[in-house]
């Protein structure tokens, strides 16, 4: 008979987490709650190093090993060196969230053209989480133990939702989808892959909204309240973890049962 893995608060205990974009919003938050969990965790930022170097001090403060790592996604060099360096400070490397993506909603991300958005979303998260991910299940397969790779895409990849923005998420993220979902199928099974799709999250973008606004988006949730980044590094925790070892390819909709 098989023996189940045991349940218990320090869910990735022994693990080592490397998080990208993992100096704010849901990264910040996926960081910090492997952190509770038990694990060692590195974080990547781009330009916010001060906001990397905040969540840095929170999680040795939780008594876990800790870096933060500057990541140019576009860049093919500062990747290829991501997960060496991850594994040099923490000392070994089991579970990659790929998290870090372009900011087209907001701050000079939101003036873009329409072409621009759609190159930066390109580049940035289907090019460089797919760019990762082969880094990643490289690094892990040749583990006995193997690992986990969680990707990030977006509830309304299934649905779709009206507007310009949408259309950009929609292709892109539903790339992202379509292509953890083949990844899971070639590096089993020593590499599990999984991806997250939250949807209304309270980040930066939903801060920015008129209250009706967000009202009246909260009202079309059936769990009636936005989503905020713990409720992803719930999910985020759970898939990393040993309580998830007889699933892979699977996506998590995030999203209070918009997308069921």
């Amino acid at each position: 008979m098989t023996r189940l893995p045991e349940r218990s608060d320090a869910q990735l205990a022994g693990r080592a987490v490397l998080v990208t974009g993992g100096s704010s919003g849901i990264g910040r938050a996926i960081a910090l709650a492997c952190a509770r969990a038990g694990a060692d965790v590195a974080v990547t930022y781009r330009i916010n190093e001060r906001g990397a170097r905040e969540v840095e001090r929170e999680i040795r403060a939780l008594g876990r090993r800790t870096a933060s790592i500057r990541l140019e996604l576009a860049d093919e060099g500062s990747l290829s060196a991501l997960g060496t360096t991850a594994r040099g400070a923490l000392g070994r490397l089991d579970v990659w969230v790929n998290n870090a993506g372009a900011d087209i909603l907001t701050g000079e991300g939101a003036a873009l053209s329409d072409v621009e958005k759609l190159d930066r979303l390109l580049t940035v998260d289907l090019r460089g989480t797919m760019l990762a991910s082969w880094r990643a299940a490289e690094m892990l397969g040749a583990q006995e133990e193997g690992g986990v790779i969680i990707n990030m895409s977006w509830d309304h990849v299934v649905t779709g939702m009206r507007g310009l923005n949408p259309q950009l998420y929609a292709a892109v993220k539903g790339a992202v989808l379509a292509f953890s979902k083949s990844l899971a199928r070639t590096v089993a099974p020593r590499v599990r892959v999984h991806v997250l799709a939250p949807g209304w999250i309270e980040t930066a973008f939903g801060a920015n909204l008129e209250d009706g606004e967000r009202r009246r988006i909260a009202e079309s949730i059936p769990l009636k309240r936005w989503g905020t980044p713990e409720d992803v590094a719930g999910a985020a925790v759970f898939l990393a973890s040993p309580a998830a070892a007889f699933l892979t390819g699977q996506t998590m909709f995030v999203s209070g049962g918009v997308v069921m």
